[in-house]
């Protein structure tokens, strides 16, 4: 991705607010590369990533007494996720996900 391309890319992630627990999500880029220093085809790996940075957050959820329960990601952090719930949505040609507090398994520290 050029740099012109990347700043607008960018530019459109900030402009992003989720809303209530969704999150969003840059997944991290896959190793296309062995330890062994040979270097995998696109086609070698099918699997979506399953870890990525947290890029926004929504408000939080709504509980049941009309509260809103804060987010426990904030921006920045990095994150693995369920396989399935990310929904999925491509911007100049870059793939971000959306998905749900509940889709994630745990915040690397």
């Amino acid at each position: 991705m050029s740099d012109a391309s990347s700043k607008k890319f960018q530019d459109f992630l900030a402009k992003l607010r989720p809303m209530d627990d969704r999150i969003l999500v840059e997944p991290a880029e896959e190793e296309t590369a062995t330890s062994f220093g040979l270097v995998l085809p696109d086609t070698a790996s099918k699997e979506k990533p399953q870890k990525g940075k947290v890029v926004a957050v929504g408000p939080g959820k709504m509980s049941d007494e009309g509260k809103r329960m804060p987010m426990m990601v904030k921006p920045g952090d990095m994150i693995l996720y369920t396989k399935y719930g990310p929904t999925e949505v491509k911007v100049e040609g870059k793939e971000i996900y959306f998905l749900q507090e509940s889709d994630v398994l745990a915040i690397i520290q």
